[in-house]
């Protein structure tokens, strides 16, 4: 369906009255038009199968390696609670099966799957399990450290957080495996 942008932009404009401003004045004129650009662009995602993006693996035959890690991929998402931006990083681990797919298409799983109103929590286990169903890998973990606009911005204003989430599945379950990779992780800081 994608983002019914006019309708944003009417509920823009009336949240700008409801506030108490003018939506005519100078600066916010066009403010109504610039929010909906801006959310059919934070929620691209609506609607979208992430595991498009992981379609066409490429066998590996009997090498497929131990471990694919893959560090650092920056994300942002709109925290469905109050509809604020939640910035992070992203790090995917994955033991190969039977196949593997190219690196850019993992972060366009996280992408995907993050440009949906989201939590946390959630975003961490739908990106493990989009893995796990489109890999078919021996093992998956996904980790996220994002700073929550929800938290920075309002309420209690705490600006130098972020939260950590941790999904793992398979082999990587295991509290030694998940350890040496979250070792890895931390290397890259």
């Amino acid at each position: 369906m994608g983002v019914d942008q006019p309708r944003i932009e009417a509920a823009v404009a009336e949240i700008l009255a409801a506030i108490g401003e003018e939506t005519g004045r100078a600066g916010l004129e066009t403010t109504p038009h610039r929010v909906a650009a801006a959310y059919a662009e934070f929620f691209a995602g609506v609607g979208q199968d992430p595991l498009d993006h992981l379609r066409d693996p490429v066998p590996v035959g009997d090498r497929t390696g131990d471990l694919v890690l893959l560090r650092d991929i920056e994300f942002r998402s709109v925290c469905e609670h109050h509809l604020l931006p939640f910035l992070g990083i992203a790090h995917l681990a994955y033991l190969p099966g039977e196949r593997i797919v190219g690196l850019g298409k993992l972060a366009a799983v996280v992408e995907t799957i993050a440009a949906r109103p989201q939590l946390q929590e959630r975003l961490t286990e739908e990106i493990a399990d989009a893995l796990e169903a489109g890999l078919a890998p021996r093992g998956v973990l996904v980790m996220l450290d994002a700073s929550h606009g929800c938290v920075t911005t309002r309420g209690p204003r705490q600006t130098r957080s972020s939260t950590v989430t941790l999904a793992t599945r398979g082999a990587l379950f295991e509290p030694a495996a998940r350890t040496e990779i979250i070792a890895l992780i931390g290397g890259s800081q």
